[in-house]
């Protein structure tokens, strides 16, 4: 899969409230109510991510949820990280 350019990147986070770029990734953080929340949520994420064979790298510390995206092979962000965010997006907002 292609690698994204930085200008391409920054005008796919225009639609991605809360997503920022750096180090080569995509990142948000998400806080929830508790724990609880925090971890359903991430199983929920888990699913669509094993569907689309696509992983974030993400830590969860109470109930606050940090994700990073990034595509290993590319070396940098791609379509697919951009594909996995909004589904992300769609499972929190969907709450």
């Amino acid at each position: 899969m292609k690698k994204l350019s930085e200008k391409e990147i920054t005008e796919k986070l225009e639609s991605l409230e809360g997503w920022t770029y750096s180090e080569n990734a995509i990142h948000t953080s998400f806080q929830f109510e508790n724990f609880k929340e925090a971890f359903t949520l991430m199983t929920r994420i888990a699913f669509e991510a094993e569907a689309q064979n696509h992983h974030p790298d993400w830590s969860n510390v109470y109930n606050e949820l940090e994700i990073s995206l990034s595509t290993h092979d590319s070396d940098g962000v791609t379509e697919k990280d951009f594909k996995l965010a909004k589904t992300i997006e769609g499972i929190v907002n969907a709450e």
